[in-house]
């Protein structure tokens, strides 16, 4: 058995097409039509040029003569334009008790709009401890009451639930 080269990334380049007739483009952008890919080769070589394949799965297939190392430097350059421009999504916990005081309410409750103006999701979780077990009830009112101060803000992505001894939500930003 006869070792495999590895397959290149990106589009095939000069010798690397081997299909009989493509579509071509010169390097002014016209259309010269389906021509033999030997002589578009030959075209490319005249221009001191590199024939590209652009669109390999159209019949025939799509090339252009262009500096391929230009063109390569331009697409690596335009993904990391994107790359910059995107943003990850974090899930932000906020811990709160079920007597809580309003002033540390508030507080957190400026903290989770901080997150969701960043983009980010927020996950309030309510810790019990010893006989508060007894009173969830005072649990949910106090994450329906989140819910409601942020309903203009935020969407509910999963309801309040209790897993153990704490209660659980987590809020989208609208």
């Amino acid at each position: 058995m006869r070792p495999v080269a590895p397959e290149k990334d990106g589009p095939r380049v000069n010798e690397d097409i081997r299909i009989r007739e493509v579509q071509l483009i010169d390097q002014d952008g016209l259309n010269l039509g389906v021509i033999q890919t030997r002589d578009a080769i030959l075209r490319a070589q005249e221009a001191g040029l590199d024939l590209v394949e652009i669109a390999p799965n159209s019949v025939p297939p799509v090339c252009k003569i262009l500096d391929y190392g230009r063109f390569k430097y331009q697409n690596q350059k335009k993904a990391n334009e994107a790359r910059k421009k995107q943003h990850i999504v974090e899930i932000k916990e906020i811990k709160l008790r079920p007597g809580i005081d309003t002033h540390d309410y508030e507080v957190k409750m400026k903290a989770i709009h901080r997150f969701f103006e960043e983009g980010d999701k927020v996950k309030i979780t309510l810790r019990f401890r010893g006989r508060e077990m007894a009173h969830q009830e005072l649990g949910y009112k106090l994450l329906n009451k989140v819910k409601e101060e942020l309903a203009p803000i935020a969407k509910v992505e999963a309801e309040p639930s209790l897993e153990g001894r704490q209660m659980i939500m987590v809020l989208a930003p609208r």
